[in-house]
């Protein structure tokens, strides 16, 4: 077995376990806590909170100590321990302390899981294999909602809990069995391979994460991330309250945005040099209003699948564009997973106000100008966007003035 299906597989297992129990986590609490929708909100606000914290250092981690596999175990370890503690909890500081575990790990998987892959791959087959991992990523998430919404009728919500820790259990395996001498830490960061002489410095921090680009990529996520972090949740939430079964609605819903995402993800690991990553991102971003308006207005359970279609649209572009751009941004400077950690923590902001700020619009709005609130922000990370040109796509660029130079030439 191959490196690559080694990473195939990684992310089959952590698709679902990434973020902990996830739209599962409200819906769970709603049902045998009979927590509020701002309840949920509030602590799901302070696990963000904390984990913005994590982001930045986790990726220098990755970057500084240069052993993905091991870190990949040992998140996938925090996730399965946060999980299991969530089963009996019921107090708010035991379900804050418990998720806040299980979310530091999730937190420590994107910068580890992109080191690999970069260190396997290289950066020039890194948009195609990105785009191959999260659509192993959709698998997994939507083989485990699969899982759960069968097991459900039988076994009641917490057949999530044992789904996710199954799925922790065999990332840790497909990691451990990884051969390890297909990793290169210099492939990794853009450093020659073929010249064991060649010892360059890291770039400083500070001159890295001054790139304007990156700051603005990273603004227009925490946006974007403010009216799609919560939605999903919020439409668990409004389940519970106008429908029969809301768990069961809740991992058809995710089912049907990871098998959306599957495909869009291949494709936009294809598309990625081709078209732009720009173009992607713009695709992305002005979906979500409209997914927004459609989770606000439709009350039917069924009908409301056409915004989780979007869903897989708009999330499946995203995880494949975003460590892109932010390697093209930092290529050589032996600080891209630092980079991908801040941008994380800095979207983060977005996905940890959007439960909270969800919930709250809920409580004045009501269930429809909740989602028209949630899908306000992503208008402004639309004209961010915009904003940003050709310059994030520099193999696009060098590819032109090449073709020029030949031109010339002949």
């Amino acid at each position: 077995m191959n490196a690559t299906t080694h990473l195939g597989l990684i992310n089959v297992f952590i698709g679902d376990i990434q973020g902990g129990l996830g739209p599962f986590l409200g819906t769970w609490l709603a049902e045998t806590g009979s927590w509020s929708p701002a309840r949920v909100g509030f602590v799901t606000t302070l696990v963000g909170i904390g984990t913005l914290f994590l982001s930045g250092p986790f990726g220098a981690l990755v970057d500084r100590l240069g052993r993905p596999r091991l870190l990949i175990g040992a998140a996938c370890a925090a996730i399965l321990a946060g999980t299991l503690l969530l089963l009996p909890a019921r107090a708010f500081g035991t379900v804050f302390a418990a998720q806040l575990l299980a979310a530091a790990g999730g937190t420590l998987l994107l910068p580890a899981v992109t080191a690999l892959t970069l260190g396997i791959v290289g950066k020039d087959r890194f948009p195609k294999q990105q785009g191959r991992n999260q659509a192993y990523n959709h698998v997994g998430i939507l083989i485990a909602a699969g899982l759960i919404s069968v097991g459900t009728p039988y076994l009641g919500p917490a057949v999530a809990f044992w789904v996710l820790g199954a799925m922790a259990v065999l990332a840790i395996v497909a990691t451990a069995t990884t051969p390890g001498h297909c990793y290169s830490e210099r492939r990794a960061v853009g450093w020659k391979e073929d010249d064991p002489d060649d010892h360059p410095e890291r770039a400083g921090i500070r001159s890295v994460l001054s790139s304007r680009k990156l700051m603005v990529l990273a603004l227009a996520l925490a946006l974007f991330n403010l009216g799609n972090g919560g939605m999903l949740t919020l439409l668990g939430q409004k389940l519970v309250a106008t429908a029969a079964d809301a768990t069961s609605w809740t991992a058809r819903y995710v089912m049907v945005a990871q098998l959306v995402m599957i495909p869009v993800a291949l494709f936009a690991g294809s598309l990625a040099d081709k078209r732009g990553r720009r173009k992607l991102l713009l695709v992305a971003f002005a979906v979500l209003p409209v997914r927004a308006a459609l989770s606000g207005f439709i009350d039917d359970p069924l009908w409301l699948i056409s915004a989780e279609i979007l869903d897989g649209v708009a999330s499946g572009i995203v995880g494949v564009a975003v460590p892109v751009v932010v390697a093209d941004l930092t290529w050589g400077s032996g600080r891209t997973q630092t980079a991908l950690g801040t941008v994380n923590a800095v979207q983060g902001i977005g996905g940890a106000l959007s439960a909270w700020y969800g919930g709250l619009a809920q409580s004045f709005l009501g269930w429809t100008g909740a989602f028209l609130a949630l899908g306000a922000p992503a208008l402004v990370a639309l004209a961010l966007v915009i904003w940003l040109d050709a310059t994030t796509e520099p193999g696009r660029r060098s590819r032109r003035r090449e073709a020029r130079a030949a031109l010339q030439a002949a």
